[in-house]
């Protein structure tokens, strides 16, 4: 079945959680409805307050252009416009043109009639990121402890809160975290690798089957956890990664102060080493 063929299977009213039929058409291949409408709003003016804020600052080198969030002493209220409170507009229209693009896809979705698996996978991404400029800096009491927008002034914002508990490695939840990223890259790349195998024989010998897929797990480890299995595996590691992120960073401060390794200590005390 042609793409072409198949949206005219789909293309049709209906779906929609807000706007009914007014915004219910496309443009191109894009699908609108009224969560694309305020998607672009929101994007849009976030871009333009972007651009105003690089406008008012002193360089123009795209690493260097940093937009930081106010001052600590503003605690959670709203910060003169440059000294913080641009910060403060551009998250509100960073949420908004998120969560307008995922409550979009799940308009997708009830049209095409499937899962809404691609707008939660999504809403776990939007989930890490208001943690760190909404949750974290809300319990902390203060938006000042959220990061900058910036190339190298985030990545200093990085450095700079590891420091702060001394080792961010020894965080529990970011070993969590790390152990799932990479372990999302390994099933990903054994996946990706495998379907590779298959589909590309060499020269003049025929495209092999899921049976050559399951043959060979079945042969190298002993298992093969199936086509669908490993979708739903790598769906479940790459979420999980995301979420353990947010979960190691908005235990940094809120609910642990000391630095990372002095956490270990009850390894240290337990009774088997006396």
């Amino acid at each position: 079945m042609t793409m072409l063929t198949f949206e005219k299977k789909y293309r049709v009213r209906g779906g929609t959680l807000l706007g009914g039929d007014l915004f219910d058409f496309w443009i191109g291949p894009f699908y609108v409805g009224f969560f694309g409408v305020t998607t672009i709003f929101f994007a849009t003016l976030g871009t333009l307050l972007i651009l105003y804020g690089a406008s008012q600052g002193p360089t123009w080198n795209i690493w260097q252009i940093n937009i930081a969030p106010p001052d600590l002493k503003y605690g959670l209220g709203l910060a003169p416009l440059m000294e913080g409170g641009l910060w403060q507009f551009i998250t509100i229209c960073a949420i908004g043109a998120f969560v307008s693009w995922m409550l979009r896809e799940i308009e997708i979705s009830r049209k095409l009639g499937i899962g809404l698996h691609v707008p939660f996978a999504f809403g776990v991404a939007i989930f890490a990121y208001v943690t760190l400029v909404v949750f974290r800096p809300f319990l902390l009491g203060a938006w000042g402890h959220g990061f900058p927008y910036g190339i190298l002034s985030h990545l200093d914002w990085v450095s700079n809160v590891g420091y702060q508990y001394l080792h961010f490695h020894y965080n529990p939840a970011h070993m969590i975290a790390v152990s799932f990223f990479f372990t999302t890259t390994l099933a990903l790349s054994m996946h990706g690798s495998l379907i590779l195998a298959v589909t590309n024989p060499a020269k003049g010998e025929p495209v092999k089957t899921g049976e050559h897929e399951n043959t060979f797990f079945r042969d190298d480890i002993g298992y093969s956890i199936g086509a669908l299995g490993i979708h739903r595996l790598g769906l479940f590691l790459a979420l999980s990664a995301g979420f353990w992120s947010a979960v190691c960073i908005i235990i940094s401060g809120p609910f642990w102060t000391k630095g990372w390794p002095e956490w270990w200590n009850w390894w240290l005390e337990l009774p088997v080493w006396s």
